[in-house]
């Protein structure tokens, strides 16, 4: 059975980006909301709250588009992602978001690229050209200069469980 596209006919390319500024545009306000919500809430309750409830969204559309479940292979690396991504990542960031604002947390998830990056080389065995590696690089240097340029935060605990969610997120 072939599926098709919400947005119609375009190519795959397309779509793609499409899809990716979809998810820049929604995850742009995800460190403000959570900002906002540890002022309310524990940062471990607000994260099992939210790995809660996309589990049971993740559950009803896998059940909606019939998929396969993993194999045995598979659960591993499953397991490994989910820790970082909904839980770590998450939770490291509830916490950061107690010490230190939104805007100056932001300017971490600039790292995030390149974390990913190297543990696709030392898990997946994944091999990037060098010139993804220069751009990498430089990119994070930036990253790193203009936070250095914006003042060292007064509350290095947050830049430290930041910088902790930027690494189990990239694992």
């Amino acid at each position: 059975m072939e599926r098709t596209s919400p947005l119609g006919t375009l190519d795959s390319s397309t779509q793609g980006w499409i899809n990716g500024f979809i998810g820049v545009v929604i995850f742009s306000g995800s460190l403000p909301a959570t900002r906002l919500a540890v002022m309310e809430f524990d940062p471990v309750f607000l994260t099992m709250v939210r790995a809660t409830l996309a589990a049971l969204l993740g559950l009803f559309l896998l059940g909606l588009f019939k998929e396969k479940r993993p194999t045995r292979q598979q659960w591993a690396p499953l397991v490994i992602v989910a820790l970082g991504v909904v839980i770590g990542f998450p939770l490291l960031t509830a916490l950061a978001l107690q010490h230190v604002t939104s805007a100056h947390s932001i300017v971490f998830i600039g790292l995030l690229p390149l974390a990913t990056a190297v543990f696709g080389v030392l898990r997946g065995g994944e091999r990037p050209r060098p010139v993804f590696w220069l751009f990498s690089i430089l990119g994070s240097l930036l990253v790193m200069g203009y936070a250095v340029a914006q003042g060292l935060s007064a509350a290095p605990a947050g830049d430290v469980l930041m910088l902790l969610a930027v690494l189990v997120c990239g694992l």
